[in-house]
């Protein structure tokens, strides 16, 4: 609790009187979740947080990831030959309606009426993988990030079923958020 960085004294307060006590170790993890974790009450157990008091911003959040592959599969979907058609398109396809299901995905995440959802993809042959990045809009009162994240793991796993006849080892990598912009936490940008 250095002057850098102030803390809020009545949230700690629970913390420190535990650690006095002498509680488990399992109970004080408990008390930092509760105190740190919007999907928790008081009492620890899940819910959806109440966005009705945010204010509505302009939402953004772009993720990315990649799929490694062996060459030859690569030279497959660029050459569009795949016996199961265009994997580039269909994936695109895949990433925007995961999108637009993430909430009957995630358990917790509100439906959003997104206002934008662009996937996108790079071919790199060093080594060989598609690379996968998602950008999301909304103005709504809360983020968007998870839709970016569902639709860069879906657009990824789609080309791993289009293509797993012929290479069971592609990877699916570096799936993370690289930016969120809007709300009260105002921006993020990964490094």
């Amino acid at each position: 609790m250095g002057k850098d960085k102030p803390y809020d004294q009545c949230k700690m307060l629970p913390l420190r009187r535990s650690v006095e006590r002498g509680c488990g170790f399992q109970a004080l993890i408990h008390q930092v979740f509760r105190m740190s974790l919007t999907h928790f009450d008081a009492q620890g157990q899940a819910h959806m947080v109440d966005v009705g008091p945010k204010t509505s911003t302009h939402r953004i959040a772009v993720a990315c990831g990649d799929i490694l592959m062996l060459p030859s599969t690569l030279a497959l979907i660029e050459a569009g030959t795949a016996k199961k058609g265009d994997v580039i398109g269909i994936a695109r396809i895949a990433g925007i309606q995961a999108a637009k299901k993430t909430s009957d995905l995630i358990p917790l995440c509100h439906p959003l009426a997104l206002t934008r959802v662009a996937v996108d993809f790079s071919n790199h042959h060093d080594p060989a993988r598609v690379s996968c990045t998602a950008t999301v809009e909304t103005h709504g009162q809360t983020g968007v990030e998870m839709e970016a994240l569902t639709a860069v793991q879906v657009a990824l796993l789609t080309i791993y079923d289009m293509c797993k006849a012929v290479d069971r080892g592609m990877t699916i990598n570096g799936v993370k958020l690289m930016e969120k912009h809007g709300g009260k936490s105002g921006s993020f940008v990964a490094d």
